[in-house]
């Protein structure tokens, strides 16, 4: 199996997945990244206060493009084998 621009496609693929699944109140909270992290006005974003936000960006982005994604992605499998 050779790395292709098709294999690092599936493999972004399946990380933006991993990232929308996550569940808030399942699972982030567990780990203490909840929805209640609070930052007050005028003081310097956190690395963890930036990763949760790419994360609800990206879930809230990109949920109508991966479902696009997954299903073209299924048919050239499907197809192509």
């Amino acid at each position: 199996m050779a790395f292709t621009l098709w294999s690092l496609f599936e493999a972004t693929l399946l990380c933006l997945n991993a990232v929308c699944v996550l569940h808030e109140e399942r699972f982030l909270s567990k780990i203490g990244w909840g929805v209640n992290q609070i930052q007050g006005f005028g003081e310097q974003p956190t690395v963890k206060s930036q990763i949760l936000n790419l994360i609800r960006s990206i879930r809230t982005v990109m949920r109508i493009p991966l479902i696009f994604l997954n299903i073209v992605t299924i048919v050239v499998k499907l197809i192509l084998g």
